[in-house]
């Protein structure tokens, strides 16, 4: 047997077990697992003390291109991303203009064709306007689906009203993801935001205003038999609520709310400031009790960076959010050594979960036949996160001067290394991902 790669004397972490396996790689594709020590490969990887994972898929995600590529852009991002061990990205749609038609979602995979480091597909907004088209776009090639602001946060997308959301979930046939917060709460508790004070944040945006919006979100959802995914859910109440609907609900928690508490105000500030908010440690502690119970189906970040300077703003003058996606891996793997979730968990979170949800194809396992997507992490490696590391454009994280145990080493797109040991190893080569029952990119190996 030859290959045109060989990750030789890795463990691998999959949807079987884990184990000592080599892997062969051949056009990209993942061609033979198992004991090859007498195989032959243009390339060899010593893999020897890591760990091998199913390529780290992070389905949130702001790169703010185009419109707003002083904070960020697709190569920016992708860069960061690559750097933290994940192999693809799903992208948000409120940029300038927004992702809201055909023509917005083709500029973007145009854009980042060939131009990312990692692999990438884009979620559509879903609006008032476009309810119509939304069957066909969320087919288009490059798109993860439609994604529809309930509540107020970066960007002008906004659908506040039920009549809109019906009308929305009454088109959708993929799986549709929400930013789940009640809009006409936010407007009204307006005035408890205290000026100069980032910890009165989460009492403006209070447990009230998601579990609301949330409630309305699974009804509306039962009425038109539609499939939906909550983003970066916060509060106890919302799991509590959302473990009896989980034949029709999915659910995303970020390490930032799984991380932090409203105590780390005090220290950080408006870096820590983000939508929907950092709360107190009884929505932490019921977050993590939502994961270990099954009830969180995937991770992903929100990384939504703004500048240095956007965030010293005195609040709430500063905007909501903060970058992630570099962070993601490491930060749950020193998680995974404290003895919070168990590595397998880890890969069903950020690959296999993923792929089941959104019907990603050739992707979110190790697997023959399919992408040579892997994220390869050394367990046992200690690092301080500083800012020096950061790759985003924005160049900061809440996470800076945190130590870590568990770390990401290499990362491989589509059997290229991508990034190795903390360096850009190969030029930008991201291609749209693909889906069943979707829009499917074409590239060589599908000739």
């Amino acid at each position: 047997m030859a290959f045109d790669l060989l990750l030789k004397g890795g463990t691998l972490v999959n949807h079987d077990g884990v184990g000592a396996r080599d892997i062969g790689i051949r056009a990209g594709r993942i061609a033979e697992i198992g004991d090859l020590s007498r195989a032959a490969a243009g390339e060899v990887i010593d893999a020897a003390g890591l760990h091998i994972l199913p390529g780290v898929i992070d389905t949130q995600v702001h790169f703010r291109e185009p419109g707003f590529t002083l904070k960020e852009d697709l190569e920016t991002g992708s860069r960061s991303a690559v750097l933290g061990g994940v192999t693809a990205v799903f992208e948000m749609p409120n940029t300038e203009p927004p992702t809201t038609g055909a023509a917005q979602l083709a500029d973007k995979v145009r854009r980042a064709r060939g131009r990312m480091h990692c692999d990438f597909a884009f979620w559509v907004g879903g609006t008032h306007d476009n309810v119509e088209e939304i069957p066909e776009l969320e087919r288009l090639p490059g798109a993860a689906g439609i994604k529809v602001f309930l509540g107020s946060s970066t960007g002008s997308l906004l659908v506040p009203d039920e009549k809109g959301l019906a009308a929305i979930l009454s088109k959708t046939r993929r799986r549709a993801a929400f930013h789940s917060e009640d809009e006409h709460r936010l407007e009204s508790r307006k005035g408890l935001r205290v000026a100069g004070d980032p910890s009165s944040h989460p009492i403006w945006r209070d447990e009230e205003a998601a579990i609301l919006s949330t409630e309305r979100l699974v009804r509306v959802a039962r009425e038109k038999r539609a499939p939906i995914h909550i983003l970066h859910v916060s509060t106890a109440e919302e799991i509590d609520f959302l473990a009896g609907h989980k034949d029709i609900v999915s659910l995303e928690a970020t390490p930032q709310h799984l991380t932090f508490s409203a105590e780390d105000y005090a220290r950080l500030g408006t870096r820590l400031q983000m939508n929907p908010p950092i709360r107190t440690e009884r929505h932490r502690a019921r977050i993590w009790r939502g994961l270990e119970q099954g009830i969180i189906d995937v991770l992903g970040s929100d990384h939504a960076p703004h500048t240095v300077e956007e965030k010293a703003k005195p609040y709430p003058q500063s905007p909501s959010g903060m970058p992630g996606v570099q962070t993601l891996v490491p930060v749950m793997l020193d998680h995974v050594n404290a003895g919070r979730l168990s590595i397998e968990r880890f890969v069903d979170l950020t690959s296999a979960g993923p792929a089941r949800l959104f019907g990603i194809a050739g992707k979110g396992r190790i697997a023959v036949g399919y992408d040579a997507d892997l994220t390869l992490i050394d367990l046992k490696r200690s690092v301080r996160i500083e800012e020096s590391w950061i790759g985003s454009r924005c160049g900061w994280t809440p996470f800076a001067g945190r130590n870590v145990t568990g770390w990401p080493v290499g990362t491989l797109v589509r059997g290229m290394r991508v990034m190795w040991d903390g360096e850009i190893a190969t030029p930008s080569q991201g291609e749209p991902v693909r889906f069943f029952g979707a829009g499917w990119a074409t590239r060589e190996a599908d000739k």
